[in-house]
């Protein structure tokens, strides 16, 4: 067996993993890095195609993340074929004392697909940033109404002018 490599990523040892050391892991991997089917069963066909069964391809990645092979397994939305036609990043002024409490409120809304602080704060000020997806209405409307739930009156509403290809990256 070769020599396990370790690298320090974010405090955390993370191991580098050679594909070639486990070849049932590298076709496991092989099939999960790019787009996996739309149906009900999508690991089921990945394990079909790497010549392993489903409970298989489920275990190995819950292995790799625990050992921080891979750091992170999603799923990105072709929101357009979603319906889902204007975007736009809306940053907040909350007082810090309103941080958690307004950012488990956006975290919520199902139109938030993301939310999260930033440190510095934009503009001195905009320290909580969310991305807000619309598909009936304006966007406007569904800006003013998250944020009358909130209480948040500071804000800035920074419009999606072009979208960038979104692909999967493929390591393996």
């Amino acid at each position: 067996m070769t020599e396990e490599k370790q690298t320090a990523r974010r405090g955390k040892v993370y191991r580098v993993m050679n594909p070639f050391d486990d070849d049932r892991r590298h076709q496991i991997l092989r099939q999960l890095q790019g787009d996996l089917p739309v149906e009900r069963r999508p690991f089921r066909t990945a394990a079909s195609r790497a010549g392993s069964d489903e409970r298989d391809v489920l275990e190995t990645i819950r292995s790799l993340l625990r050992e921080g092979t891979i750091r992170k397994f999603g799923a990105v939305l072709k929101h357009q074929r979603a319906g889902i036609t204007r975007n736009a990043m809306v940053v907040w002024a909350v007082p810090p004392q309103r941080i958690e409490e307004t950012g488990a409120l956006f975290a919520s809304c199902k139109a938030i697909t993301h939310c999260y602080e930033r440190r510095p704060h934009f503009l001195g000020r905009y320290n909580l940033f969310t991305m807000i997806h619309a598909g009936e209405g304006t966007l406007e409307e569904l800006v003013a109404e998250i944020a009358g739930r909130a209480g948040i009156r500071d804000y800035l509403v920074l419009h999606s002018e072009e979208e960038f290809k979104k692909s999967s990256m493929e390591y393996y």
